[in-house]
């Protein structure tokens, strides 16, 4: 298990019991939401099948468990499922269906910190944690802990830039900068050439990279393996 001091971040503190259910809530809130939760399941069956179709996989945060049901459709894959929100997962294991809960076997822990053994599981499954970490030591740590935790694959999703929409963020991030208004901000865009260098610098190799939508969205999902 990591002996690492767990690192902690603002936006972490923020999901008590009435924020989970609201994240639960969002995702099927309006018929645009519930085409980007589509895209989004999609990216990671695909992701997924890059893997090799990981029989044991570490999902962290789970958050409201929403990819639960995507991870329980390949038969016999053993779910690990943790947040460092006990109300997150208070929240995922009422609102997901009995019979996917119960092939899920649910913690609480850090992602800077997890509380599995070395090479614990086949694949740790990231999705939208990265794009709140601003500090590149930061989610290197992360990467090292997932890189420790994983005997093979880890997938991430964050926002990366090369596409209209981190353009769009960018100018209106300048905008809010010269009004004073950017010392709450908790979700960054990235560099493409930087965090494929913290990839490799945290001992992966990527083996495929889909955009949500090309060229518009920020949002990339990573497969990556581990080269040591």
């Amino acid at each position: 298990m990591s002996t690492e001091k767990t690192v902690e971040l603002e936006f972490s503190k923020k999901y008590d019991a009435v924020h989970a259910r609201q994240y639960f809530h969002k995702h099927g809130d309006g018929w645009s939401r519930r085409l980007s939760d589509w895209r989004e399941q999609q990216l990671a069956r695909h992701a997924l099948a890059l893997a090799g179709e990981p029989d044991l996989v570490l999902d962290l945060p789970c958050g409201a468990g929403r990819f639960w049901p995507t991870l329980a459709e390949k038969a016999g894959r053993l779910i690990l499922a943790a947040d460092n929100s006990a109300h997150m997962i208070e929240v995922a294991r009422h609102s997901q269906a009995p019979a996917i809960v119960e092939r899920v076997r649910t913690f609480q822990t850090s992602a800077f910190a997890i509380d599995l053994d070395d090479e614990a599981v086949d694949c740790v499954f990231c999705m939208r944690l990265l794009h709140h970490i601003a500090d590149p030591v930061h989610r290197l740590a992360m990467l090292r802990e997932f890189h420790r935790v994983s005997r093979d694959t880890v997938i991430v999703s964050l926002w990366v830039d090369g596409n209209f929409k981190s353009w769009r963020r960018k100018r209106l991030e300048r905008r809010r900068a010269a009004r004073g208004g950017n010392e709450n901000q908790n979700r960054f865009v990235v560099s493409r050439d930087m965090i494929e260098a913290e990839f490799a610098e945290a001992g992966f190799d990527i083996i495929g990279a889909e955009d949500f939508l090309p060229a518009y969205a920020m949002w990339r999902v990573y497969t990556l393996r581990k080269t040591s």
